[in-house]
């Protein structure tokens, strides 16, 4: 790497972190900011409110990479452009795209980060977040672990329950395990095949029942049997590992799970293709950030905007594409991979034609 090499990247990774952080700070103070509200009757800690804003930076970092990749690639190669560095290299005899080959290294290291970043610190952080959120409501941490695939928690009643199949989006939960414990032995055991929350009596709707008795050893079954013991599944929602927090690995698992059950959960297979799909977007955006100021010579507050919109842009396609797949009117791999496809095409386009 030459010495214009090495100060690009130097301001490069330099205005990447200013702005990545800064944005992704400033949201997530705006987030705090919007459920002060909710958080003051109950008198919190300035801790507390400390907690639940840092915790939030991770995941408004990852939102927020595309743009801070796209604006630093735009203003650093601009900027050159501007000093008419890339028309000596020309003039030297130079080739501008091995000028501009360690742009898109860092791309690769980029998008290398944010796909760990959403694969071990976003899911711990989102937990944490909503730890510390129901501290700040006042509002119970229910006992919960999500393993596997498998969701555990204590229900109202004191019970311990397992789910086999969670599916918080329609509120029903498959195969489904009640173990309900006396003082010093466990009673029963419940067995459902499926169970869907009732809001009208507050209660769960189990289908396919057999009760095991342990103290007889005797076996009941019920067609359908109405157990109110377990409580509302809003806080359970809340409390729970959700999919969406999940890391890729874990959410391929779950949705393997489901499938194998005979679950098809059109929603879960769009966003595991999109977390898959969703951090190669930064090498793109650094792709399309050095290959547009060459071509068109656009500087400072130009570059901006241009910046600006090639995002706005980009993520009015993604969302919609993402809506096409949820609605199954795109296949999932179509509807998270469609709009990266088209950017990453333009970016290779304009990258090629640039003019040595």
């Amino acid at each position: 790497m030459t010495t214009v090499q090495r100060q690009y990247m130097r301001e490069f990774f330099k205005l990447f972190a200013i702005l990545a952080l800064g944005l992704a700070s400033t949201f997530s103070l705006f987030a705090l900011i919007q459920r002060l509200d909710d958080f003051i009757p109950y008198n919190p800690s300035v801790i507390n409110l400390a907690k639940y804003a840092l915790l939030r930076i991770p995941q408004y970092t990852l939102s927020l990479m595309p743009v801070a990749c796209l604006l630093c690639a735009l203003f650093t190669v601009s900027n050159a452009a501007k000093a008419r560095e890339i028309i000596a290299v020309m003039a030297a005899g130079g080739r501008v795209k091995k000028l501009l080959m360690p742009f898109i290294s860092a791309g690769v290291l980029l998008s290398l980060l944010a796909f760990a970043l959403g694969e071990f610190v976003v899911p711990a952080a989102s937990r944490e977040v909503q730890h510390v959120k129901n501290e700040l409501t006042g509002r119970p941490n229910m006992p919960t672990l999500f393993n596997q695939g498998v969701l555990w928690f204590r229900a109202d009643d004191g019970s311990i329950v397992r789910v086999d199949h969670y599916l918080p989006a329609q509120k029903m939960y498959g195969n489904v395990s009640i173990f309900k414990l006396g003082e010093n032995d466990l009673m029963e055991i419940i067995n459902a095949d499926e169970a869907v929350y009732e809001p009208a009596t507050n209660s769960w709707r189990l289908d396919g029942v057999k009760i095991l008795h342990t103290e007889t050893g005797d076996v009941t079954t019920e067609d359908t049997l109405s157990y109110p013991g377990i409580g509302s599944p809003e806080l359970l929602q809340e409390t729970a590992r959700k999919p969406s927090d999940m890391g890729v690995i874990d959410l391929y698992k779950y949705v393997s799970k489901l499938k194998g059950a005979g679950f098809r959960n059109l929603r879960l297979t769009v966003d595991l293709q999109s977390k898959i799909s969703y951090p190669l977007i930064n090498l793109i955006m650094v792709l399309i950030g050095i290959s547009f100021p060459v071509r068109r010579n656009i500087r400072g507050i130009v570059a901006t905007a241009v910046g600006l919109l090639i995002s706005l842009g980009y993520w009015f396609g993604f969302t919609m594409s993402l809506s096409m797949g949820y609605a199954g009117i795109l296949p999932p791999l179509v509807a998270a991979w469609l709009m990266p496809l088209i950017a990453g095409a333009i970016g290779v386009y304009l990258f090629v034609k640039i003019p040595e």
